[in-house]
């Protein structure tokens, strides 16, 4: 029977589409932000749910039955939604844990600010570090990559169909190494420079032990810190630049390794 000319089963495809991206979107970062307001993401979950339905939907026979296959579903829709915005995470934990060590060569451990988009405490560096970060992932299309990976989800993983593998694992923990290989690219240089500030400091307090080091040290360390960092960016845009190239592959096995098995064929 038809309500209002719809299927039900357009209807109930509809709605397995509006809750996948509805889930997904509210976990990824910048999308499901504290600082967007709650309406304005629902209007967006919304306006791109009825966008790719034509194209990118489940069928409404998928929809399941019972009360305990919707909380199955839910659960593998939360658990995917984590796990695409865990692999962008990993950058911007990467650029915060290299903010942090340069705070601390700095100086700037004691100096924390509140990240609104977070909630957590960082140095100020860190979070200056992190705001450039996202302007410059949304400036080279960044998000682009992330509604991608969620149309590709509609492809590889159907509602209630998720799988927790081994290869699903191993690809998450290897991938997880950018954020200490990466943290370290980006404060190696301030850690170079600030440790042959450090090296002139402890001679000039050897060859005139009247001088106060201390007090000459600390406002040359920040000196030094700040002009190295603004050298930084420019790194910082190569790196992210090549994340945004990697993310895609990247989602895909993510992706791949999540789809339930291949029906054996007859």
């Amino acid at each position: 029977m038809e309500l209002f000319g719809f299927n039900p089963g357009d209807v109930l495809s509809f709605l397995l589409t509006l809750f996948r991206i509805s889930v997904i979107l509210f976990l990824l970062p910048f999308f499901g932000g504290n600082s967007i307001p709650n309406p304005i993401k629902a209007a967006l979950t919304l306006v791109l749910a009825m966008a790719v339905w034509p194209q990118l939907s489940f069928p409404g026979s998928l929809m399941p039955a019972n009360g305990i296959g919707i909380a199955l579903m839910i659960i593998g829709e939360l658990i995917l939604g984590l796990i695409l915005g865990l692999l962008v995470r990993f950058l911007f934990a990467a650029v915060q844990f290299g903010g942090q060590i340069i705070g601390f060569q700095m100086g700037f451990a004691m100096v924390n600010v509140v990240d609104p988009i977070t909630g957590t405490s960082n140095t100020a560096t860190a979070h200056f570090m992190y705001m450039c970060t996202m302007l410059t992932f949304l400036v080279l299309n960044g998000h682009l990559q992330l509604l991608s990976a969620l149309g590709q989800s509609f492809q590889y993983v159907p509602p209630g169909g998720l799988l927790l593998t081994p290869r699903m694992a191993t690809n998450m923990l290897q991938y997880s190494n950018i954020v200490f290989t990466l943290a370290i690219k980006i404060a190696a240089p301030v850690m170079a420079a600030l440790f042959l500030v450090d090296l002139a400091l402890a001679l000039i307090s050897r060859a005139a032990p009247q001088m106060h080091v201390l007090t000459l040290g600390f406002p040359l360390k920040i000196a030094v810190g700040f002009f190295f960092i603004g050298f930084i960016f420019t790194i910082m845009n190569n790196y992210v630049g090549d994340f945004i190239q990697q993310f895609g592959p990247i989602s895909t096995n993510i992706l791949k390794a999540l789809a339930p098995p291949a029906p054996p064929a007859l």
